[in-house]
């Protein structure tokens, strides 16, 4: 009988302990849940999504920020790894791309010249050295003005007692131009340095010159030999098609002596894209490309009288190309043919007339393929704001006066009344 009652608590004290295990267990894997939920929140790296709490690393989230190009090579392409796109977020459907406006711009001259202080008496200190570059302007290099801006500089402390010292070396008037002076310098060794050629000379472009004229001006201003100017002419100018002619910008510069040739070219081309750049927008708008408003623009500069018969010449001109009529214009034939020893725009010969060259606008209809000079802003300014006329033909009479008409019979009887010879 206690054997039976001893197995019978054996049994029940076996069947308990069973329960107390699994109990324990089960405490265990609910508080393994509890820890893990806990933990997740308090790793970095956790990205909540839609409600959902899951754990990324650092590297999976960088991935999905927007890419960052970097290359280890200058001027290198470099890829853009496009970003992850996230499942879990709805599609957003894509814009419809707008087509851009291509907008006809002048070339920039490639590392262009930076813009100088022209027409203007600006001492600017050199960077590297403690020299000032001393501006004498066009026209004021008269002693007591030289002078007062000496002293205005704090280059001299007695303007009355330098014009004194520099007449008393038999001083004139002093080139202008560009002198380098020192910080520091004494009086003796201002007018020793003021007595001598300046290291940057003035350079006034006219306009309407082709660019050998402005070669011509150059040497004379500049002491170019024969060969530097060959080469501004033939090379320098003629190394991009479009700027070939009427990209010279006429204008006044102050130029060092010993600036290279190259160099000049790309001044003058740094200053005309300054200022046509302005005009870019309505040559767009009236749907005329920059190159052939330019071409139009330097014929308006060598048929025009005067700035103020720029419009009327242009509104003619422009008549006269709508009615695909010839332009018959003798500027462009005196460019083709150049100087015979008269004169860049010599007048024509009737031989002249039969030229061979898409230069000749009696023979071709249209523009010449490029410019015959180099207009102002006058001239631009005609091109896009002609006058409104109904006149196809115009002369320049004995009167000094521009005389057009509407027909080719009106336009012989001005001739007969304008320039017939008494």
């Amino acid at each position: 009988m206690e054997y039976i009652d001893l197995k019978i608590k054996n049994k029940k004290s076996g069947r308990g302990m069973k329960i107390a295990v699994l109990f324990f267990a089960i405490v265990l894997v609910v508080g393994a849940v509890l820890w893990m939920a806990a933990d997740s929140k308090s790793k970095p790296g956790a990205v909540k999504k839609n409600g959902d709490t899951t754990n990324e690393s650092i590297e999976k989230v960088v991935e999905n920020l927007a890419p960052v190009a970097t290359s280890t090579k200058e001027n290198e392409p470099v890829p853009i790894k496009p970003a992850v796109a996230d499942s879990n977020k709805p599609a957003v459907p894509a814009e419809p791309a707008v087509p851009a406006i291509k907008e006809e711009k002048p070339p920039v001259a490639k590392d262009p010249v930076p813009k100088q202080e022209e027409n203007t008496v600006k001492n600017v200190p050199d960077k590297e050295t403690d020299s000032i570059r001393f501006v004498v302007a066009i026209g004021g290099g008269d002693i007591e003005q030289v002078a007062e801006n000496l002293e205005g500089q704090g280059l001299i402390s007695d303007k009355t007692a330098f014009v004194k010292a520099f007449d008393a070396k038999g001083g004139e008037n002093i080139e202008p131009g560009g002198y380098k002076l020192s910080t520091g310098i004494n009086q003796s060794k201002i007018i020793e340095t003021l007595g001598n050629k300046p290291y940057m000379e003035w350079a006034v472009i006219p306009e309407g010159l082709r660019k050998e004229e402005i070669a011509q001006l150059l040497t004379a201003t500049l002491g170019w030999t024969q060969v530097k100017r060959d080469k501004w002419i033939n090379t320098y100018t003629a190394m991009k098609f479009d700027y070939i002619e009427g990209v010279y910008f006429p204008d006044t510069y102050l130029i060092p002596v010993d600036e290279d040739p190259l160099k000049v070219a790309e001044r003058f081309q740094a200053k005309f894209n300054e200022k046509f750049a302005v005009y870019l927008p309505e040559f767009n708008q009236q749907n005329i490309k920059w190159t052939t408003g330019l071409t139009f623009a330097s014929i308006v500069q060598r048929e025009a009288a005067n700035k103020a018969d720029m419009p009327l010449i242009a509104g003619i001109l422009w008549n006269r190309l709508e009615a695909n009529m010839a332009l018959n214009v003798d500027a462009t034939l005196q460019y083709v043919r150049g100087d015979t020893g008269k004169g860049w725009w010599a007048p024509l010969a009737l031989a002249d007339k039969k030229l061979e060259s898409p230069y000749n606008t009696y023979l071709n209809k249209g523009l010449p393929p490029h410019p015959i000079s180099n207009p102002g802003i006058s001239a631009i300014e005609a091109t896009l704001n002609p006058a409104k006329t109904d006149c196809l033909y115009y002369l320049h009479g004995k009167d000094h006066v521009t005389h057009c008409a509407t027909t080719y019979a009106e336009h012989q009887e001005n001739i007969e009344k304008y320039l017939k010879v008494d």
